[in-house]
């Protein structure tokens, strides 16, 4: 038998699965690069086209197909999730940075609200897309508590970057208020800070600015200081 033969003996044939699965790990690095391409699209289309733009706008404006979309992310609630979880990343990390050059837990405080609505201001649409519901549906269920999951945990972890500092500033016997005070004070915030976004512009709706130190002033004071008992004495 010649070296040539032997050597076709002795290596194995790979089985079919081993050459599926090689082929499947080889085009793998280029479906994730895909499907960062389709999120970047999408979010490019709905902060032009708004949040209630459609699956098939959607995909027009990415210069593609709908059925491509769905064949990614599943359903539009599955879009949502993906273009979510960037767009909540990126806010996260930006208001940790935002936070750490605070010299006081007030000011750490200011620089995550001004950092949150900063964000959320620089596109509503965007912000609107990936912080509610998809339409309630068959196929949507699903994707729909995932995005419930994926804001709970950007405003859990939130809600723990502020009680951080709080602990060290109350001190020791405050268990109760740091407790329940970052999760109301996440609750506020978004609620203030959603109703701002969505207020026409007037004379009256304070800017980004002015926005973010009346809700501070809101979580560290109240809205009228003035009947606290400590002001009553």
């Amino acid at each position: 038998m010649s070296i040539v033969n032997n050597l076709h003996a002795e290596v194995p044939t790979p089985a079919a699965g081993a050459i599926a699965d090689g082929r499947s790990a080889r085009w793998q690095p280029h479906r994730e690069e895909r499907r960062r391409e389709l999120i970047r699209s999408a979010r490019r289309a709905v902060h032009a086209l708004g949040s209630d733009a459609s699956m098939e706008e959607i995909a027009a404006a990415a210069g593609t197909s709908k059925s491509v979309f769905y064949r990614y992310f599943g359903d539009k609630a599955g879009l949502q999730h993906a273009v979510g979880e960037v767009v909540l990343s990126q806010m996260q990390r930006k208001i940790r940075e935002a936070a750490q050059g605070a010299q006081t837990p007030r000011e750490g405080l200011l620089a995550m609200i001004s950092a949150y609505l900063q964000m959320a201001e620089t596109s509503p649409n965007v912000y609107s897309f990936v912080t509610r519901y998809a339409p309630v549906d068959a196929d949507s269920h699903q994707g729909s508590a995932a995005i419930s999951g994926a804001l709970g945990h950007f405003f859990d972890s939130i809600a723990e970057m502020i009680a951080v500092p709080m602990r060290t500033h109350l001190g020791e016997g405050k268990e109760a208020v740091i407790g329940y005070w970052p999760t109301a004070a996440i609750g506020l915030v978004r609620n203030a800070g959603e109703q701002w976004l969505s207020t026409p512009a007037s004379a009256a709706k304070p800017d980004q600015e002015a926005m973010a130190r009346q809700i501070t002033a809101w979580l560290c004071v109240g809205i009228a200081p003035e009947l606290s008992p400590a002001s009553a004495a």
